[in-house]
């Protein structure tokens, strides 16, 4: 229904048309009668009055920075129509979806997206000022002002989902899944450290055109980490609520850590970067022999010469240490990822 009048606290707004509508609402753009200017006014569905108030509770918070300067959308009025809690928003152009999509994702220009980067880095560090986590952060949040006669100026918008950096729980799902931060998969500790997670995602994906991850699943996500940044820390996943999901400890399956171990080794050997390639002393400490030794242990005596391969060379034989991953192998991560652990049982491809 549209050319109604809404009757809130700083005027009368006649509703123009209806620009779109989420899980929680509408969104109507409407003149304010007493001042002529446009706005946004989004109308909270009936049932969602609990997110209607989460939302205004972070815009209290967000009151308390100067909007414009962090690059947060604007609070003008808050009122009730009917049932329907209203709050009223300054007027933007378009998000960063439909602005992408209107080019068929075309990416941008690297000084684009640079424009964008500071923009939406400016916005997290107002937000951690007032320990403030908007746990939502996607192209559709993320509005221009007015392309036209302020090209890629954006503010971030919609903290339906904010809160407070005390009072997200551990293991707390959030975030769209394509977004989605891995401390969020994993069941790690939570705090704004994962907008910057998403805002490095979103801008990924202004210079690629397409989503660097799969969203299909979070399974095939924290793959695709893997496969493109390595295994994340042992302490780090022994820290996850979820991470059994996802990862296996490598002791489980002893036949499995050995091909795991020789692959892990191999890998260290081939290291491309000659700094960071694994030293003979590193190599001969590595759990792939350490292994050997311990199940040598269990079993007959092995000969001398057999026995002297997996001796631990002494420290004054150390002359200098690799810096990179392979600086100290045996601290490396005792987790596997399991779909590491599957490929490497049921296909014959080699492992390069």
């Amino acid at each position: 229904m549209e050319n109604f009048l809404l009757i809130g606290h700083k005027g009368s707004y006649l509703v123009e048309k209806f620009l779109g509508e989420g899980t929680f609402g509408k969104v109507a753009k409407c003149k304010n009668l007493s001042t002529n200017k446009e706005v946004a006014i989004k109308i909270i569905k009936n049932g969602f009055d609990n997110a209607g108030e989460k939302e205004l509770k972070g815009l209290i918070e967000i009151s308390k920075l100067d909007a414009d300067k962090y690059n947060l959308v604007k609070c003008v009025d808050v009122f009730r129509y009917k049932s329907h809690v209203c709050i009223v928003f300054e007027i933007l152009d378009q998000s960063l979806y439909d602005f992408l999509e209107d080019r068929t994702f075309r990416p941008l220009f690297v000084q684009e997206i640079r424009a964008v980067a500071w923009q939406l880095l400016i916005a997290l560090k107002g937000l951690k000022r007032i320990n403030l986590v908007h746990c939502d952060i996607k192209l559709d949040n993320i509005m221009l002002v007015n392309q036209d006669s302020k090209p890629f100026r954006v503010k971030l918008i919609d903290f339906g989902l904010a809160s407070k950096t005390k009072d997200i729980p551990t293991g707390t799902r959030l975030q769209n899944i394509c977004f989605r931060a891995p401390e969020v998969i994993l069941g790690l500790p939570l705090d704004e450290r994962l907008d910057m997670w998403t805002v490095g995602y979103v801008l990924a994906l202004l210079y690629t055109g397409f989503y660097i991850h799969p969203w299909d699943s979070e399974y095939n996500i924290i793959r695709a980490l893997v496969e493109m940044q390595g295994m994340p820390d042992s302490e780090l996943l022994d820290q996850g609520l979820y991470t059994n999901k996802f990862f296996t400890r490598t002791e489980e399956d002893s036949k499995m850590t050995e091909v795991e171990q020789l692959i892990d080794l191999l890998k260290q050997m081939l290291e491309v970067d000659p700094n960071k390639r694994i030293s003979p002393n590193d190599a001969l400490r590595h759990p792939f022999f350490i292994l050997e030794k311990k199940e040598a242990k269990t079993t007959k005596p092995q000969e001398p010469a057999a026995v002297e391969v997996h001796q631990q060379p002494e420290a004054k034989e150390v002359t200098s240490v690799p810096q990179g991953p392979a600086a100290n192998p045996q601290e490396r991560s005792s987790w596997t990822c399991c779909a590491f652990r599957d490929a490497l049982l049921q296909t014959s491809v080699p492992w390069w």
